[in-house]
């Protein structure tokens, strides 16, 4: 698929740019009778994204915020992206729907999380692995050739369990935005652009794609 790009000069401008692009969406469309579906991926970038982001001005109450993946790991470690997502908007109202990972039935879990998901998202954000892997579709896992459920288990990577959407979710939103950072991502996202599809990244298709990222990513001469 195509995507629109914009490189910025360092992680702090791309954090600010990507909180903006996101206030504006959730403003175009606040108006409408239910709210700004938006589901955020796992990683270091979206947490500073969304520092930024809940300095502005948006009515959080009419979003439904989703994962978008999970670490299996308690709340309380590090690892876990709910607790890193509630500290980004402790200073809001928004309406956060967290994975349950913890639950005894992980694969009741994945279909109980399906079912409280929207129909279409409005935005999802993912990132890119320097393995090119989004969400937690991860490279030779299984889960990249599921597409009869929303929310499935992928895993073991990088030591724990993962939940994660699926293609068709990923596909079906109205607008994706990819947030890159840093130079070890630079062969990924190069494939990525490049339509690569072998890596999980590059079999995301969806509407419309834009691909925020800083220069250390993109590469020399950007």
């Amino acid at each position: 698929m195509r995507h629109e790009l914009q490189v910025h000069d360092s992680l702090e401008e791309l954090a600010h740019a990507a909180a903006l692009f996101v206030a504006r969406r959730v403003r175009d469309l606040e108006a409408r009778t239910h709210a700004f579906s938006f589901a955020i991926s796992g990683g270091t970038t979206p947490w500073r994204m969304l520092d930024e982001l809940a300095k502005e001005n948006v009515e959080w109450s009419k979003t439904a915020i989703f994962q978008v993946d999970e670490r299996v790991v308690p709340e309380s470690s590090d690892l876990r992206n709910l607790k890193h997502l509630r500290a980004s908007l402790a200073g809001t109202d928004a309406p956060i729907h967290p994975m349950d990972v913890e639950s005894e039935d992980l694969e009741g879990a994945t279909r109980r999380y399906a079912d409280a998901l929207p129909a279409r998202f409005d935005l999802i954000h993912l990132g890119l692995g320097p393995d090119g892997h989004c969400a937690s579709l991860i490279p030779n896992d299984p889960v990249l050739e599921v597409t009869d459920r929303l929310v499935a288990m992928s895993g073991p990577y990088q030591d724990s369990m993962r939940m994660t959407l699926t293609y068709p979710v990923l596909d079906a939103a109205d607008q994706l935005l990819w947030l890159v950072s840093g130079e070890d991502k630079r062969d990924a996202l190069a494939r990525l652009l490049d339509g690569d599809t072998s890596i999980p990244a590059g079999r995301v298709e969806a509407s419309a794609s834009l691909v925020m990222c800083d220069r250390a990513a993109y590469g020399p001469g950007s």
